[in-house]
């Protein structure tokens, strides 16, 4: 099977999750980091979920899961210890066209939660299509193990270097070149860092077409 692999945006949408035992805990808690907008539907909660509704962070039904319950949002997961009622949520996703997860259940999942190593912006997300998560939590260990813990501070002062090159030089291949070559140092936040002095360097040579060539005075 060949998945189509994305990053999806999840501010504001209404997620459903049924269940709120230890399987949908973790998956709860990951729609929130995305700043996903949660239900959840269950008939008994762990102590983490029931402090996430007190705090307001979800809104929590503790019922049985019922056939309309998949109804205005933009995706379910249902981890319930219950196959039948989780196969029953995913058919109804199914009717109203919802993606569903249905966890540890691959033949009833549209998308899969994969193994994620984060250091701030940074997201290197695995998946083995439901095939061996085990696999995937080992090589999560192993990259964030390997990955140094301030790229996610490089990686936004990287950023915010960009944006200054992106502003200051029009767009060609010297351009994307020459980010290309930025990636590859390091960049610090001071001004006097090589990287930026090396970037302001580079757009005095390739200036934005509005602004002074160098033959042009600038007094």
């Amino acid at each position: 099977m060949s998945l189509f692999p994305l990053f999806l945006k999840l501010t504001g949408r209404p997620c459903l999750v049924i269940g709120a035992g230890n399987l949908a805990e973790s998956k709860i808690e990951s729609l929130l980091a995305a700043n996903g907008r949660v239900t959840v539907i269950a008939t008994a909660a762990s102590p983490r979920v029931l402090e996430l509704a007190a705090g307001g962070d979800i809104t929590l039904h503790l019922r049985p899961y019922a056939p309309g319950d998949v109804h205005d949002v933009f995706l379910v997961v249902t981890a319930t210890d219950d196959p039948a009622v989780n196969r029953a949520v995913y058919q109804e996703a199914v009717s109203k066209h919802v993606l569903c997860n249905a966890v540890d259940d691959p033949p009833f999942c549209d998308f899969y939660f994969p193994s994620v190593v984060r250091r701030g912006d940074l997201q290197i997300a695995i998946s083995t299509a439901g095939a061996s998560p085990a696999l995937a939590q080992r090589l999560r260990k192993e990259i964030n193990a390997a990955l140094p813990l301030d790229t996610g501070d490089w990686l936004t002062d990287l950023g915010n270097l960009r944006r200054e090159v992106v502003a200051a030089e029009p767009l060609n291949e010297a351009r994307k070149l020459f980010l290309h070559q930025l990636a590859q140092r390091e960049v610090c936040g001071f001004d006097q860092c090589p990287s930026r002095t090396l970037a302001r360097e580079h757009a005095r040579n390739n200036p934005l077409p509005h602004s002074p060539s160098a033959s042009e005075p600038t007094s």
